[in-house]
């Protein structure tokens, strides 16, 4: 049995519902496990920093809040603490949990991203609002800006209230594909409670199923993929054995090929339901290789999943 590495996430908090529905789904995706730390972050909405002020310190920014920022600041930290025991009710002690609250300074969206950049996290995990593409075009959001901007570390976006611990994993043999089985695998080391359901769809508009031998070969080693790539099954093979490699139990992994389909997003959507899965975990293409006039898959399972977690992995 492998010994399971610690897992960084940093949480982005508001303290509205959908931030508790995020702790929610964290507290039972972690039930009891050890090798977790969670970093709470609240960034208050402030008016932004004047040119030539970016030196001001956050004591300072403090000491000359308005009465009503101060009793939002003070209900930030209530909701901090009630955070903290809710992870604890559980499994999540307080000791694997520190809090941060702190003023705006590039803007809410821009100061948590930079945090989730500078703090080498496993993952960032934020609470959907449940606004639709329409309306986050219009108004923004945090999951839309963060799905627009960085590529460069996982994105947990809880929509409601889920089921944390049974996983829809779409498979070809792509790059991203092996990438999100791998960050699945990783983030569940360890966990007994944990069900993936691993599923091929063969697509006529949508999705890649030809390896991208020299980004496969500089993650995983040239031997590793000949020997799980190089196989008539690999489809189902190559990421289930990424999971057995991160110390997975074979009993907890199942697959099914889902036929054919013009795209792949609703099927997927759908076999989610069908199955009861209450997260998806779907790689995605980089920033570089991101699709033009269409969005990527999994920008639009993002856009019609609901009630649902979605793991963006690039």
């Amino acid at each position: 049995m492998k010994i399971p590495m610690e897992r960084k996430i940093l949480a982005a908090v508001d303290g509205s519902v959908f931030s508790f529905n995020a702790l929610r789904y964290l507290g039972q995706l972690f039930t009891d496990l050890n090798e977790i730390s969670v970093d709470l972050l609240y960034v208050l909405p402030s008016p932004p920093l004047a040119i030539g002020s970016e030196w001001v310190s956050e004591d300072d920014r403090l000491l000359s809040l308005s009465p009503a920022m101060r009793g939002r600041y003070a209900s930030a930290k209530r909701f901090m603490e009630e955070a903290v025991l809710q992870l604890g009710r559980r499994g999540i002690s307080p000791q694997q949990v520190t809090c941060h609250i702190q003023l705006a300074r590039l803007g809410v969206a821009a100061d948590i991203i930079h945090a989730a950049r500078q703090g080498s996290y496993d993952a960032l995990l934020l609470g959907r609002r449940g606004v639709g593409a329409i309306e986050e075009m219009i108004s923004g959001s945090l999951s839309s800006s963060a799905t627009k901007h960085c590529y460069e570390f996982p994105i947990w976006i809880v929509s409601g209230k889920v089921n944390a611990r049974k996983f829809l994993l779409p498979v070809d043999s792509s790059f991203n594909s092996l990438k999100a089985a791998d960050h699945l695998g990783f983030i569940l080391q360890g966990n007994p409670y944990a069900e993936i359901f691993l599923l091929h769809l063969s697509t006529l508009l949508s999705g890649n199923t030809k390896p991208d031998w020299p980004e496969l070969h500089a993650l995983w080693g040239r031997e590793w993929c000949e020997k799980h790539l190089g196989r008539e099954d690999s489809v189902f093979h190559a990421p289930q054995q990424m999971l057995l490699d991160r110390g997975i139990s074979p009993d907890r992994i199942s697959h099914r090929h889902g036929g054919h389909c013009l795209t792949p997003h609703r099927p997927i959507f759908q076999q989610a339901v069908l199955e009861s899965c209450g997260t998806i975990a779907i790689g995605r293409r980089s920033s570089s290789n991101a699709k033009g006039l269409f969005d990527g898959v999994s920008s639009k399972v993002l856009d019609i999943a609901k009630h649902v977690a979605i793991w963006l992995v690039g």
